[in-house]
């Protein structure tokens, strides 16, 4: 079967977000253009890492070609709405790829779906025909800024962490490691 790339060269919104509770949230990022929706299942530790991936590209952009790259988003491209529904999964993400497109100054954004087989890191920004089905999408600098500042108001959302252990929370309640199990008494 033939792979598909969905490419976005100029996307309307590029959002990470979740559905569902605290403690059960799937993350999906959401690329939108037209009428053309496409929206990817993945962990929140890889919506962390390419949130962070992508500010560290931009600076390393910035002072290697000494270009003036927004250090900050606009706040007109801050984009706190919810995903577009229905979220149709088009695929779960393996693989991420990163890259700058000098020619257009846009930041590409590539995410490939989980296969079984080992991938050749050939495929990863790369046109060729056999491979697993990817999403990528060319953003300015001050849409790559927005999306990884949205990205980190979406991670941090969630459950509050303990402050003895750093695990989070749960509203039915937490068993601390760092107190050998036991809960303080409220009396004191």
């Amino acid at each position: 079967m033939a792979r598909v790339i969905h490419v976005f060269r100029q996307p309307d919104r590029f959002v990470a977000g979740t559905v569902g509770e605290p403690g059960e949230r799937t993350f999906y990022l959401q690329a939108s253009e037209d009428v053309r929706t496409v929206s990817v299942q993945l962990e929140k530790q890889q919506v962390s890492v390419l949130a962070e991936r992508i500010g560290a590209l931009l600076d390393e952009v910035q002072r290697r070609f000494n270009t003036d790259l927004p250090a900050e988003p606009p706040d007109d491209l801050l984009d706190t709405d919810p995903l577009a529904v229905p979220v149709d999964e088009e695929f779960r993400v393996g693989t991420m790829g990163l890259g700058w497109d000098a020619e257009t100054e846009a930041v590409v954004v590539e995410l490939l779906a989980v296969t079984e087989e080992e991938i050749d890191e050939s495929v990863v920004l790369d046109d060729t025909e056999e491979g697993p089905d990817a999403l990528r999408v060319f953003l300015s600098p001050a849409h790559a800024r927005a999306f990884a500042e949205r990205a980190e108001r979406v991670i941090n959302a969630g459950r509050k962490p303990c402050p003895l252990c750093a695990e989070p929370l749960d509203p039915a309640g937490h068993i601390c490691p760092r107190q050998n199990g036991y809960r303080r008494s409220e009396e004191v």
